[in-house]
């Protein structure tokens, strides 16, 4: 646990430093382009952010791991859910790739990630020859640097080091349940991200608050949780699905009141 907290508390720190640098007001004055027009409802959005963006998302992925497979040898998908919620950087140059009303350079954050998944098949810990269930929760920060953010498109290279910690528990019937093992883990991962906002609708603005997004990417060990064991949690994953974007609701919320300013 000590060895955990170590690790992960400098990245904590990072995170915290780098939040209270670039949350401080800058002197940039934003030259008009051809996006930004008097009678154009999205302005506001089309300036170019001077102060941190909060955002969060709910993300579901699909893990293939190396000890989770059919009966002809293949890994099979497991399911783990999670939330995670950062802020947006605002890009300090010019950057046309990211232009089109949602300026920002990367975004950094942190997350919270769980599975509970019955293990069918046996002796895959040490002295042990029954199937077990694991329960398995991993708390992450990352860094996600934008490489295509135009219009309602995105791109992005989300890298993730965790902290986590597993637990195993007999899964017989006819015995008293009872805790087999438990340990810590230690996971990074890189991957591509790519996301599609729902256009703007002036009669459903709500509506570009959603979207979908696709997610690939490889999960590496640092540090197994049970040594002698098969476990084993490096491998790919995937994650399709709908998205919401909170970015885009904060957008909304800060035009609409700009507007019943003017009134």
């Amino acid at each position: 646990m000590r060895l955990g907290w170590i690790l992960t508390l400098p990245c904590l720190l990072w995170l915290y430093i780098g939040t209270a640098v670039w949350a401080q007001p800058t002197a940039v004055i934003d030259k008009p382009t051809h996006l930004q027009s008097a009678t154009k409802p999205d302005t506001l959005q089309s300036a170019r952010p001077k102060s941190l963006t909060f955002t969060a998302s709910t993300d579901q992925r699909f893990f293939f791991f190396n000890d989770t497979r059919n009966d002809n040898g293949r890994r099979m998908p497991v399911s783990m859910y999670g939330v995670r919620a950062g802020f947006l950087f605002p890009a300090q140059h010019d950057r046309p790739a990211l232009r089109g009303g949602r300026l920002a350079s990367f975004k950094a954050g942190a997350g919270f990630y769980f599975i509970n998944q019955r293990l069918d098949e046996p002796g895959l810990l040490p002295n042990t020859s029954e199937s077990v269930t694991r329960h398995l929760r991993i708390a992450t920060v990352y860094y996600e640097r934008y490489l295509y953010r135009r219009k309602a498109f995105e791109i992005s290279l989300p890298i993730e080091f965790g902290y986590g910690h597993s637990r195993y528990e007999l899964d017989d019937d006819q015995t008293n349940r009872h805790e087999v093992a438990r340990g810590v883990f230690l996971p990074l991962g890189v991957g591509v991200d790519a996301a599609y906002h729902f256009p703007t609708v002036r009669w459903l603005r709500p509506l570009h608050w959603f979207g979908i997004n696709f997610l690939a990417g490889y999960r590496f060990i640092l540090k197994k949780d049970i040594p002698d064991s098969q476990i084993n949690y490096s491998g790919f994953y995937i994650s399709v699905g709908p998205s919401f974007f909170l970015e885009n609701l904060t957008s909304d919320i800060k035009y609409w009141r700009q507007k019943r300013k003017k009134k």
